[in-house]
């Protein structure tokens, strides 16, 4: 995921972000319109990139003052066990549900990809990327 340096308003030091990154995370799922895909499946591969202020974390190491990226790997999981027609209707409710359950985070980015999606010749993956600011 493309992650560039950012001023950090809430960094003691203004300077640079803090990102936590679930990169590749790869998920069997029933998304596509045809019939083949709601019965058999496919893969899927999400990677996250979430801006938020891990300064205090860093200098307490204590989980509390930090994401914990175990309960955002649990609502990913949970999106992605709930069939969809569009990846693009799965990106969303991803980045809907991340946005909505953990308030510190200030940017959230989304890229979901359907591995060899049938397009009747070789295709690795379709992807799409959605991003939501606060």
């Amino acid at each position: 995921m493309d992650i560039k340096n950012k001023t950090n308003p809430n960094s003691p030091s203004g300077v640079g972000g803090s990102f936590i990154i679930l990169e590749n995370m790869e998920f069997h799922a029933f998304h596509g319109c045809l019939e083949h895909e709601k019965t058999l499946g496919n893969t899927f591969i999400v990677s996250l990139s979430l801006e938020l202020n891990t300064d205090l974390a860093g200098q307490t190491d204590n989980l509390e003052h930090t994401l914990n990226y175990q309960l955002v790997y649990d609502v990913v999981k949970r999106e992605m066990e709930i069939p969809s027609k569009l990846i693009e209707h799965v990106g969303q409710r991803i980045l809907d549900s991340v946005s909505t359950e953990f308030p510190q985070i200030k940017e959230v980015r989304v890229r979901l990809s359907k591995l060899n999606p049938p397009l009747g010749g070789k295709v690795d993956r379709v992807t799409i990327k959605l991003e939501k600011k606060r």
